[in-house]
Parts: C-alpha cells; sequence; structure tokens
C-alpha cells in the first residue's frame, strides 16, 4: 500500500462509513474527521485493499480491489472506494456490504455521497435488521441532509424460501416511494400495496408511520374484531395518543352489530418507581332483548366501568400497588370482556410487599366483586371485605442450639354484610355450612419454629422440633342462627395457645442394579400437642379448603389457614420412593397414613364449614394416601393420586393425569373423582374428564383442542378447538369454544376467537383464539 498522510486516511475512513449509514437510514451522522475531537482522533483506524492510491492531480484518495475498511465498530467491504476532496464526494463501487455496530447489514451496487452527507445516491440497496426484517429498493437519495427517498422500495418480515429463493415471501409491501423524514420522525408509504402470497390484496395511496427511531407516536392503531352470540359482531378502532413523555392514552371505539358503540378509554402514566393505568368504558345498549330474560345484561341499558391499576417498585425489595374496579351493574365488565376483568369474581386489592434475604413482608386489603348477571344476586354481600391481612416470615440467620429458628406474623381484619349459608345444593338438602357470619372478625397470630436435623451413625435422620403459637381474636360475629347445631362461641374476645413437641425420623435406604439406583425411605413422625382450644367454634375465614393427599401426609397442622389449629397427638407414617434407570425413565411414589394417637380430633370437631368432615382425617385411622408418577424419555408422563378408606380401600378420591410432550405432539388427559361429602355440601359424586391436545402438522401448521366432560352429569360443560399457522413473520389462528353452565347465567355461551399477525407491522384480532405454543 501506498504511504498516505493518517489524518487524510481516517477522514476518508469515517467519512465513507458515516456517509453510508446516513444516506441508508437517515440517522445523524458526526461531524468531519478533521473537526473531531481529540477522542475521535484515538479511535482506531483498519483499512486494507490491494491497491491504495494517493491522486494529487485529481486529489483523490483511491482504494481498489478488495477493500475492507474497520472503523467506530462499522465494518465495510466494497471492490472500490474513493474520496475526492476538491469535489467533497465520497464513492464506493461494486458489490458493497456494510455491518453496522447494532448488526443490521447494508448491501448496496454502488454509492455516492457529500462529505457533509447532506446528498447523496446509492443504487439497489438492501437492508438487512437484527430482528430478519427486510427492506429493498431500487435507488435511494438523499436531501438536504434530513430527508430519505428510496424508489420502488420493498418490505417484508419474512425470510425467503430456502429451496426457491426465488419465490416472494408470504407477505410483503411495495411503494412506489418510500420517504423517512427527519425532521418529523416519520415513514410515508405512496401508492402501497399489501402482498399475500405474492398477489396484492390491499393499497392505500398514502400511508404514514412513526420510522424505527420513534418509540411513541399519535395515530390509529390495527383494529381488533370480535363476535359473540349476545353481541354480535364488533369491530373496533384504537387511536393511540401521547400526551406527554411519560404520559399516553389509547381511545378505541367498538361497534357491536347487536348493541351499538363501546366507548374505551385508556390512560396510562408512567412514574419514576411504576406505572399507574386508568380504564373507563361505556355503552348505551341498544337491543337489551338480545339477552337472557331475567339478567342484568337484559335490563340495563346505559352501562359504565372504571378500572385503576398501579404497580410501583419503591426499590429493589418493595412493591406497592392497587386493582380496583368499579361498574355500574355487576356483570358489564364480564359481558364485554372489559380491562382483563371477565372473571366470575373480580378481586380489588391494594398491597404492599417486601422480600429480603432471610425474611418476608405482605399486606393487602381484598374486596370482592361478584360478576353475576343475576340482578337479585345477594353473593356480593356475602363476600368478606379483608381489611387488611398480613403476613410475615422470619429466618434467623445464625443457627440456634445448632437448628433453625423461624418466626411467622398473621394478622387478619374482615367484614361481612350478611351471613354466607349454604343449604342447598342441586336441589339436594345437605348440612349447614356458613361459610361466612356477618359482622367483623379480628385474629392476630404469631408462631415460632425451632428444628435441628441429626445424622445417627447407620443413616438414620432424626429432626426434634418445638413449636409455640398464640392467637388473639376480637370478634363481633354474634349473628349465626339458632339452627346452628354447634357450640358457637358468643364472647367478643378469646385467646388461643398451642405448644408442639414433634419428632421425625428418616432412614434413606439406597440400592443399586447394572442399570439403576432405587432409594427408599420410610418416614415417621410424631407430634405431642394439647387439644385445640375453642375448636370449631370461632369463625373459619381461612381454612375453608382443606384437601389430605399425598402433598400435606407429613405436615404439622395440615390445615390450609390460621384460623383452625390442628391439635391432638398424632403420628404420620409413610414410605417414599425414588427409582432412577440409564434408560431414562424416572418413578417417584409415597404412600402413608396419619392416626390421633390421643387428645381431641381436631378434623372430627365440626365447625361453621364442617372443614374436616369428610375429609379421611376424621376417624382415629385416617385414609390412607398416596401417589405415583412416572417420566419416560420419549416424552411420556403419567401420574396417580387418590385416597383411599382406611377400613374397605374404596376409592375417596382420585386425579390421574396422562400427558405426552414433543415437537409434534402435546396432549394431557386428566381424570378427576371425588366421592360423595354430604357434610362438607356435595351430597354426590363427582367426576370429571378433561383433555387438551395440539398437534403440529406440516409447514407451520397446526391443530389443536380440549373438552371438560361432567362424567356425572353427562354433559361436556367446556369445548375448545381450532387450528394455526405460525412461521417466523405471520400469525393466523381461529378457534371456537363454548361453555355450559345450567347454575351459571352467563352472558355468552359460545364465543368465536380469531387472530392474524404480521410480525412488525401488527395484530388483527377477533376475540380470544385460545391456541396453545409449541416449544
Amino acid at each position: 500500500m501506498a504511504a498516505v498522510d493518517r489524518k487524510v486516511m481516517r477522514w476518508f475512513g469515517a467519512a465513507l462509513l458515516s456517509g453510508v449509514a446516513s444516506l441508508c437510514f437517515g440517522l445523524p451522522t458526526a461531524a468531519p474527521a478533521y473537526a473531531q475531537s481529540s477522542e475521535e482522533d484515538k479511535k482506531p483506524l483498519l483499512l486494507t485493499a490491494n491497491q491504495l492510491i494517493y491522486d494529487r492531480d485529481q486529489n483523490k484518495v483511491i482504494a481498489v480491489g478488495g477493500v475492507q475498511i474497520d472503523y467506530g465498530g462499522y465494518k465495510l467491504v466494497a471492490k472500490r472506494v474513493e474520496y475526492n476532496q476538491q469535489t467533497k464526494r465520497v464513492m464506493a463501487i461494486g458489490d458493497i456490504e456494510m455491518i453496522e455496530p447494532t448488526g443490521n447489514r447494508v448491501y448496496a451496487d454502488n454509492l455516492d455521497v457529500t462529505d457533509d452527507f447532506a446528498n447523496g445516491f446509492i443504487d439497489t440497496i438492501r437492508i438487512e435488521t437484527t430482528d430478519d426484517t427486510r427492506l429493498v429498493a431500487r435507488k435511494g437519495r438523499r436531501i438536504n441532509a434530513d430527508e430519505l427517498v428510496l424508489e420502488k422500495g420493498v418490505y417484508t418480515a419474512c425470510q425467503p424460501c430456502k429451496d426457491h429463493p426465488e419465490k416472494p415471501p408470504l407477505w410483503q409491501v411495495k411503494a412506489e416511494r418510500v420517504i423517512q423524514n427527519g425532521k418529523t420522525h416519520t415513514v410515508r408509504l405512496e401508492n402501497a400495496r399489501f402482498e399475500l402470497f405474492g398477489k396484492p390484496i390491499a393499497w392505500a395511496p398514502v400511508l404514514e408511520l412513526p420510522d424505527p427511531t420513534v418509540k411513541r407516536k399519535s395515530g390509529f392503531l390495527f383494529p381488533r374484531m370480535s363476535t359473540s352470540q349476545n353481541l354480535g359482531f364488533g369491530m373496533s378502532i384504537p387511536y393511540y395518543q401521547t400526551i406527554t413523555p411519560h404520559m399516553d392514552a389509547t381511545l378505541t371505539v367498538t361497534g357491536y352489530t347487536a348493541q351499538g358503540a363501546l366507548l374505551d378509554a385508556e390512560i396510562r402514566n408512567q412514574f419514576k418507581l411504576g406505572l399507574h393505568t386508568l380504564h373507563i368504558a361505556g355503552i348505551d345498549q341498544m337491543n337489551k332483548s338480545r339477552f337472557t330474560d331475567g339478567t342484568s345484561d337484559a335490563q340495563e341499558k346505559t352501562r359504565l366501568a372504571v378500572s385503576s391499576k398501579a404497580d410501583f417498585r419503591i426499590n429493589p425489595r418493595w412493591a406497592f400497588g392497587w386493582d380496583a374496579l368499579i361498574q355500574s351493574d355487576n356483570n358489564f365488565a364480564r359481558t364485554y370482556s372489559l380491562f382483563d376483568a371477565d372473571e366470575n369474581t373480580h378481586t380489588n386489592q391494594v398491597y404492599l410487599s417486601g422480600l429480603g434475604r432471610r425474611n418476608s413482608f405482605d399486606m393487602r386489603a381484598f374486596y370482592f366483586d361478584v360478576q353475576d348477571a343475576d340482578p337479585d344476586s345477594k353473593d356480593e354481600k356475602k363476600q368478606a371485605v379483608v381489611h387488611p391481612v398480613l403476613d410475615y416470615t422470619y429466618i434467623h440467620p445464625e443457627p440456634i442450639l445448632g437448628g433453625q429458628l423461624s418466626t411467622t406474623v398473621n394478622l387478619q381484619s374482615l367484614s361481612r354484610t350478611n351471613t354466607d349459608r349454604v343449604r342447598w345444593l342441586d336441589g339436594v338438602d345437605v348440612a349447614d355450612r356458613y361459610q361466612g357470619v356477618a359482622g367483623t372478625s379480628n385474629r392476630f397470630t404469631s408462631e415460632t419454629e425451632w428444628k435441628r436435623t441429626f445424622v445417627i451413625p447407620g443413616g438414620l435422620l432424626l429432626t426434634p422440633l418445638l413449636a409455640a403459637r398464640g392467637d388473639g381474636f376480637y370478634l363481633d360475629t354474634n349473628n349465626v342462627p339458632s339452627s346452628y347445631p354447634g357450640n358457637y362461641y358468643d364472647g367478643s374476645d378469646a385467646g388461643r395457645s398451642m405448644l408442639t413437641a414433634g419428632l421425625e425420623a428418616r432412614y434413606p435406604i439406597l440400592a443399586t442394579t447394572a442399570n439403576a439406583s432405587h432409594v427408599f425411605e420410610p418416614i415417621a413422625q410424631v407430634y405431642a400437642r394439647p387439644d385445640e382450644r375453642l375448636a370449631g367454634r370461632l369463625p373459619n375465614e381461612d381454612s375453608q379448603s382443606f384437601v389430605f393427599d399425598a402433598a400435606n401426609l407429613f405436615e404439622r397442622d395440615k390445615f390450609s389457614g390460621y384460623d383452625r389449629v390442628e391439635g391432638g397427638t398424632r403420628a404420620n407414617y409413610g414410605l417414599r420412593y425414588t427409582g432412577t434407570f440409564d434408560s431414562g425413565y424416572v418413578f417417584r411414589g409415597i404412600v402413608g397414613q396419619s392416626y390421633q394417637l390421643a387428645g381431641k380430633n381436631s378434623f372430627a370437631t365440626d365447625d361453621l364449614v364442617n372443614a374436616g368432615a369428610n375429609s379421611g382425617l376424621e376417624t382415629r385411622a385416617s385414609d390412607l394416601v398416596g401417589a405415583i408418577g412416572v417420566e419416560a424419555p420419549m416424552g411420556v408422563t403419567a401420574s396417580f393420586g387418590g385416597r383411599f378408606d382406611q377400613k374397605g380401600l374404596e376409592i375417596q378420591r382420585t386425579d390421574s393425569t396422562l400427558g405426552y410432550n414433543s415437537k409434534k405432539l402435546q396432549t394431557e388427559l386428566t381424570y378427576t373423582q371425588i366421592a360423595a361429602q354430604p357434610k362438607y355440601g356435595y351430597p354426590t359424586e363427582g367426576q370429571e374428564i378433561q383433555s387438551t391436545t395440539a398437534v403440529k402438522l406440516k409447514d407451520f401448521w397446526s391443530v389443536y383442542g380440549s373438552a371438560t366432560w361432567d362424567l356425572k352429569a353427562n354433559v361436556i360443560s367446556r369445548n375448545t378447538f381450532g387450528f394455526s399457522y405460525d412461521d417466523s413473520c405471520t400469525v393466523f389462528e381461529i378457534g371456537f369454544s363454548q361453555t355450559r353452565d345450567p347454575q351459571d347465567k352467563t352472558a355468552n355461551d359460545w364465543s368465536i376467537g380469531a387472530r392474524l399477525s404480521f410480525r412488525t407491522l401488527g395484530d388483527i384480532n377477533v376475540g380470544d383464539s385460545n391456541a396453545p405454543k409449541f416449544n
């Protein structure tokens, strides 16, 4: 290479690379090299070529043959490049390829740009971005430093076919001219045609979009569509509006063929610590008769709803927020699927939570909004207003007497307007249950636990445990009817304590064979404690959901919450097994039983909700519980869990699942059977089968379906099926779902959902297709 002045060479490389970048992308460019700071001068420049010429007569610097330039993170190759210091133009000729620091690639045939980068030309340009989008144009032109014009532009986010690259992509947008304006930060498409499978399907004289440098810009978004039985076909037109750098809004007008126009405004405000979203919606229904007679949907004409959600991160460990919904009737949000709040019961809450290395804190207040189309429903007044519930745990960082010391605190305060009494179910008279009593209930609980594990010679593991718990109650719930058979506590305050001494013994036994290893672990526990004070005589709000199975067999207190506490001396014993085979199979199993050794059995004591009735623990010797599972290397999984009567081994409850997961097929079949629990409010046996399947077909197509079959009622209570197409640039899904529940007066019995998504352009949605995703 010929020797050239280093400052001229640096200018040459910087000018060329900056010129290509600015011309191709309309980006702001740096000042010429001779005006750069000393920091810029320190950037390394690497230029190689077969021949480097400094033409003093024409005042040109020319690189010829295999030119490679590496400067400031940019890399460029070309056949020939030159800089004319007299005309102040930079030129590159032949097979130009440039890689940006971001990874974007630019290809072109010829480049000619002025040294101030305000004006220039480029021939046959092709841009490939790191997110697999492509832009091709016949010619490019830079005008006055702030406008880029591409002639005959084609844009797509689809990859070319590997076997037939000459075929058009699945979709592409063609435009006579693509104009990027650096001042307004917009991209204008003139005479734009949208093509699908190489065929034009849509045309627009002008489309104007924000350019890639803009994160937020006002304008219309892709429309959404929906269809349902009672609302008809719906078309949603959303408009996005920026308000401040930290605040924006989306106004959506949805026209329903059966009910008229729904107005929906969503306002988002981003603060330094978090985000707040305010959502407002309303409609004046024009055809109430489409809904079922006697429902709030059929009675209400003007319907309104307001939602407020916030999530603030005070610091990396603490969070504060809320979720609140207010609506003019009890079913508006559910009927129109508003605010992601279309569930049967919407939970309004405000929370403060923190997580440390050795402790955790969580405080929440709840209000439960029952969304029921029955206008005369009193269910909402039966729900508790929680104000608040607090949970705190602490684990001491240092061993105490060689063991772990932990503390748990729980505070619960709630009130209820009406007593929640369950007496009739499916036309069968069952035992009275009071899921909540009108009035106010307050409880404070604190518990400290110490435990340590000793390894005895021979492999026996012994874990002694000591626990002390205290509860304080303040009650104003003297609203239990005189017909209640139990002895309900009628005082305003009460105290309860529980001391526990326990010992657990485990003896893992390892057995190995030529191709497998097996671990057998007999386990036995004994917990000695006094009887539960005021057992069944106090409100039970958080210990109502109780299922005795293998998962909680070895729990010290098997109640699910704090309102009840297990008392009396009890033993738990069983056997755990794990088998691992070289072929890839893994087997797991557990079986065991619980036995009341002395004192009063808390699960045999009736309370307001009969929590222990028909649970399998109400007898001295409990039912047997067990679970087995297998994992196969080819993707097959199977599990079975059950509870069996301790006398005749009749099945009381089973949960069985069989599944298969691969790249082509995902399927799962679940069978659940629950014996009659008349004292707990379920007078008949329940049996249900749930099935979900998704099959991936050739060339990105898949079909899916799911069903829930109530065997006792012989009704398919829910079913869904559909198909989808998903490749690198386009997603198309369509699905049908139907729900049958004669006890629930829902607004919509069936719905059809569809989604058409063009990557980087946007989505067109019709409801929710519920399509599964393959791994």
